[in-house]
């Protein structure tokens, strides 16, 4: 319930932000207006934007399909707290996937950002930390163990950061990944025992 809730708000935000340019340049992630004009909320605003239809159907289709699994297995170890922390996953990816670029760009009034790529990010390493042993499609074609896909997203993700040849906030996928990858084990260390159970069960 929580992830269509998510969805739909994004959707719309998203929607208006594609037929309203001016919002979009009012709610898009600016460091340096963040920093030097203290428009903080901008840190959250601008998940809830997209670039265009296909960044934004790509994110949410990913959210589709990862965050009812995770509301599960929150309600499985947390119960009537999961909804709460499925929300504090969600943005505390979105929160903690800008911050190098919030370090990086706090004097460039140029640089900008939009999506929920870092919020989503987290979901999906959630899941990978849940469910190492589950089968991902790699390209949408090649079915591979998360963990596998999970450490070549991250390996991919950390090269293309230091290339910054194209438009897209690699850096913030990977702050992304990682957080939501070690937020369950921050809820409940001893989940961390049971990953590496699985791993080991997959060896």
């Amino acid at each position: 319930m929580t992830t269509w809730f998510i969805i739909g708000i994004t959707a719309f935000i998203s929607y208006m932000g594609f037929q309203n340019r001016d919002l979009m340049t009012k709610l898009q992630f600016n460091a340096a207006k963040i920093i030097q004009e203290k428009e903080y909320y901008r840190l959250v605003t601008h998940a809830f934007i997209h670039a265009n239809w296909s960044h934004l159907i790509v994110n949410m289709l990913v959210l589709y399909f990862f965050g009812p699994h995770i509301e599960s297995f929150l309600g499985y170890y947390f119960g009537n707290k999961a909804t709460a922390f499925y929300l504090l996953l969600y943005f505390g990816g979105i929160l903690t996937s800008n911050l190098w670029s919030l370090v990086k760009n706090k004097n460039n009034y140029y640089y900008n950002a939009v999506g929920a790529s870092g919020a989503v990010s987290a979901v999906l390493f959630a899941f990978i930390f849940f469910a190492p042993l589950e089968k991902l499609l790699l390209f949408f074609v090649l079915p591979i163990p998360a963990i596998l896909f999970a450490i070549g997203y991250l390996f991919y993700s950390y090269q293309m950061s230091k290339q910054k040849n194209d438009n897209v906030a690699h850096d913030a996928h990977f702050l992304g990944s990682v957080f939501g990858f070690i937020f369950p084990i921050l809820l409940k260390p001893g989940l961390f025992e049971n990953f590496i159970d699985k791993l080991f069960a997959f060896l």
